[in-house]
C-alpha cells in the first residue's frame, strides 16, 4: 500500500499544496493508488497522539509512506529519526518530496545508510544542544538559590537523584513519563513524584525556552 501524509496548521491552501505535490510525485514515479491521511496539530501534541503515530501502526512490511517534507514527519531531528527507526525495522520505506529524500527500500539500500547516518548526526548534535542548555538551566537555577535536590521533609533518597538532567532531557524530548519510569525501573508514581518534587517540569519548560530564544 502506498500512503500519503498531510500535516497542516489550519492554512487549507497548505493543504491543496501538500495534496497536488504528493499525488504529483506518486503519478511521476508510477506508485499508484495513494491512501491520504491529513491532520490539523499543534506543535505541542505528542507523537503518539498524532494520527500519523496511529497510520504507521497500520502500515505493513512493503509499504510506502509519502510526505511533502521532513518538518511534516516530526518537530525535531531527534523525533523524526525515531519515526525513521521505526519504519526502518519495519521495512516501510519512506519518500520525502522536498530535497528527494528516500528512506528504506531494497534499491536505496546505500541512499539509506547514508541519509540515516547523516540524520543521525544531527540527531547526535541536537541532543548535545539540548543536554547543555538542561545544564545551563539547571545551573542558572542554582545560581538564583533554588534547590535542585529534595525538598525539606522530603522522607527518603530517591534512586533518580543525580539523574535529573537527563530526565529533564527527555521531558524536553515529550518522552511520557511512563516510558521514563520504564527507562529507570521504577514505578510511574514514583517517577512523577520525582518530577514535582525536583520541579523538573519548570527546569525543562526553561531549557525549552532558552532553545528558543537561541534558535531565534
Amino acid at each position: 500500500m502506498i500512503y500519503g501524509y498531510i500535516r497542516v496548521s489550519t492554512a487549507k491552501q497548505d493543504y491543496d499544496n501538500q495534496k497536488h505535490g504528493i499525488l504529483e510525485y506518486a503519478n511521476k514515479h508510477k506508485l499508484g493508488h495513494i491512501e491520504m491521511t491529513e491532520e490539523t496539530i499543534s506543535s505541542r501534541k505528542k507523537y503518539e497522539d498524532r494520527d500519523l503515530s496511529r497510520l504507521v501502526s497500520s502500515m505493513k512490511s512493503g509499504d510506502v509512506l509519502i510526505t511533502s517534507e521532513l518538518s511534516r514527519i516530526g518537530r525535531s531531528i531527534l523525533e523524526v529519526m525515531s519515526i525513521f527507526k521505526d519504519l526502518m525495522e519495519r521495512d516501510i520505506a519512506v519518500h520525502i518530496i522536498k530535497g528527494g529524500f528516500i528512506i528504506g527500500g531494497d534499491e536505496n539500500k546505500i541512499q539509506s545508510s547514508v541519509l540515516v547516518f547523516a540524520f543521525g548526526l544531527s540527531a547526535e548534535i541536537e541532543r548535545e544542544l539540548i543536554s547543555q542548555r538542561t545544564k545551563e538551566a539547571l545551573a542558572n537555577r542554582k545560581a538564583k538559590g533554588m534547590k535542585l535536590g529534595r525538598k525539606k521533609g522530603a522522607k527518603i533518597a530517591s534512586k533518580l537523584d543525580g539523574k535529573e538532567s537527563q530526565i529533564v532531557d527527555l521531558l524536553n524530548k515529550k518522552v511520557p513519563v511512563s516510558s521514563i519510569a520504564k527507562m529507570y525501573e521504577v514505578a510511574r508514581t514514583t517517577m512523577i513524584n520525582f518530577i514535582k518534587s525536583r520541579e523538573l517540569r519548570a527546569i525543562s519548560e526553561e531549557s525549552t525556552e532558552n532553545n528558543r530564544v537561541q534558535e531565534g
